[in-house]
């Protein structure tokens, strides 16, 4: 079987993005942390010692480390378990650095180790986000879903699936 794996490099925005909100969730930690310790808050309070590490900790298991295209699925490596995009179904790959422009996040995470989850925007409607740099942007459209995806070289990982796509016969 063959595949080929895409590397999913983070943006500039990203990186300022997640260092700029791990350190709220470190300071944010810190302070409640000081505060309980001293009495200032009361120790009911104290779960907001842990929220900050676990956000961190979740966004961490869940972030885009990577793309990996087979002869039937593209895979989209995480650390928690990869999520599996079946070739067969999907109806069109194209890129699109604009794809992620004006976008509203409905329910995901926009900036800390990736961008993922679900998003809406005028252009694309209603899709799902596996980014770290949208200006690599490539649209997967199905019948019923769309997805975004950034591997490190958006026109190799274009001309792969479509070759793949029209290797199994699949609809274009």
């Amino acid at each position: 079987m063959t595949t080929l794996q895409f590397r999913a490099p983070w943006s500039g925005t990203l990186r300022t993005m997640t260092i700029v909100v791990a350190g709220i969730l470190v300071l944010a930690t810190g302070v409640v942390t000081i505060l309980v310790s001293t009495g200032l808050a009361r120790p009911r309070t104290s779960f907001m010692i842990v929220l900050p590490p676990l956000l961190m900790a979740a966004a961490l298991a869940y972030r885009v480390r990577g793309y990996t295209l087979s002869e039937d699925a593209i895979l989209v490596r995480r650390l928690i378990g990869d999520f599996r995009l079946p070739l067969a179904g999907l109806l069109s790959v194209s890129g699109d650095v604009d794809a992620m422009r004006g976008s509203l996040r409905l329910l995901g995470n926009w900036g800390l180790f990736s961008i993922t989850g679900r998003y809406w925007n005028r252009k694309l409607g209603s899709y799902r986000a596996f980014a770290t740099d949208p200006s690599r942007a490539i649209v997967l459209r199905y019948s019923k879903e769309t997805v975004v995806i950034t591997p490190h070289d958006p026109q190799h990982f274009i001309m792969r699936a479509r070759t793949l796509i029209k290797a199994a016969d699949f609809p274009k």
